[in-house]
């Protein structure tokens, strides 16, 4: 098979194996006092520290979650919350329109529930937030703002946000800037320190480590509302017994990520461009989604240096997913998390796609045991299934 789904989730890495079965079978709740609980409270702090050396990050601000969705809720509603009670003037959220859904639907229900102000952010044809469009829309009044939320990458067409410009603005008026940084982790250079974030959403799947398992780096300062309540194991602001083998997994992956970012960007990227060059060539009328330049403005990467994300007119994206998966090959339509979902996609139509074409698309997206071999089997196989599926659609 020619997998080219890794944004949905990528292969663990041997190493991550290895870590998480080496303590599958070690005993030890990590709040429990006795030696067994304090090794295994050891083998969680050691992973946060190298979580937090990985994401530039300090070990206190490494809050492990089951994944990136509960890291995203907790930022979210956990700072609208503490930012309310602390001023009841401050119920406006602003969101950008592309966000993954676990940042969207979380807005939303505030919206619904708890009489947030929900303020989409305007975006480019790349689907890119400018900083002068945040700072217009903070300025509006400032003091009813309780907090912004911009991904550091998009997870569909793979723009990537100007994340720091976004964090200055924010800081200028006080206003906590949440970032799911899920896709950028391991693509892109990602220092939370650096960054100026309130918090910041990264998962283990997506990188080589385990499913269900994330963390939220969030700043001292900040003390969000916990969304779940119990043992208050994380810094109080997350309740549940730790997943220490998960953890331990997790912070290799991460280690490993951190390490290998330049390269992988690198030859990934390279196998990106020439996965590019081939579908273009066979459809010539294909349309590229993202910022097709990957070097982006102003010195930041344009999009993601695995995602090659394409509208094919005529076609019905789920049409062609099936007639590649009949031939070995897997890639999506967009977000795993809204497939099957029979709509045009939220991101595209936020960057102002028709939403007729915004039904015919494709993301191919490559990770670490993506192969010349799998791009030449798309490079054979898209043609034909595009013609297939804009015959399927005139029938």
């Amino acid at each position: 098979m020619a997998y080219l789904d890794h944004a949905a989730t990528t292969p663990m890495l041997p190493e991550a194996i290895e870590a998480m079965t080496a303590h599958l079978s070690v005993v030890g709740n990590a709040s429990s006092l006795h030696a067994a609980g304090r090794q295994a409270r050891r083998t969680v702090e050691e992973a946060r520290e190298t979580l937090a050396e990985a994401l530039g990050a300090r070990p206190s601000e490494v809050v492990l979650t089951s994944g990136g969705t509960e890291a995203d809720n907790l930022a979210v509603k956990g700072l609208f919350w503490s930012r309310r009670d602390a001023d009841p003037a401050r119920t406006r959220v602003l969101c950008s329109p592309v966000e993954h859904h676990a940042v969207l639907d979380a807005v939303h229900w505030l919206g619904e529930h708890e009489g947030a102000t929900v303020e989409y952010l305007p975006v480019d044809g790349h689907g890119r937030v400018h900083p002068e469009a945040l700072r217009e829309a903070i300025a509006r009044n400032p003091a009813d703002v309780a907090l912004a939320t911009v991904m550091w990458a998009n997870n569909e067409i793979g723009t990537v946000q100007p994340v720091r410009e976004l964090a200055d603005v924010a800081a200028e008026f006080q206003i906590p800037l949440h970032s799911d940084a899920v896709q950028a982790f391991g693509q892109l250079p990602v220092d939370f320190d650096a960054s100026g974030l309130a918090s910041m959403a990264v998962s283990g799947h997506k990188i080589g480590g385990p499913y269900g398992i994330g963390a939220l780096l969030l700043g001292r300062e900040y003390a969000p509302v916990p969304v779940l309540h119990g043992g208050g194991q994380e810094r109080q602001v997350r309740s549940g017994t730790l997943d220490v083998p998960a953890a331990a997994s997790f912070a290799v992956a991460a280690r490993l990520a951190a390490q290998d970012q330049e390269r992988f960007a690198r030859e990934i990227g390279a196998l990106r461009d020439e996965l590019v060059t081939a579908v273009l060539a066979a459809v010539p009328d294909a349309i590229l989604g993202g910022d097709p330049a990957p070097a982006g403005p102003d010195g930041i990467p344009g999009r993601l240096p695995a995602n090659a994300h394409f509208i094919f007119p005529g076609c019905e994206g789920d049409s062609l997913l099936l007639l590649l998966d009949a031939q070995g090959i897997a890639c999506s339509t967009g977000s795993a998390c809204t497939a099957g979902v029979a709509q045009p996609s939220h991101v595209l139509l936020a960057t102002g796609t028709d939403p007729e074409l915004a039904r015919g698309t494709l993301r191919f997206s490559l990770g670490h045991t993506t192969t010349h071999e799998d791009v030449k089997a798309v490079a054979k196989a898209i043609g034909p299934a595009v013609e297939r599926a804009r015959a399927a659609g005139l029938s």
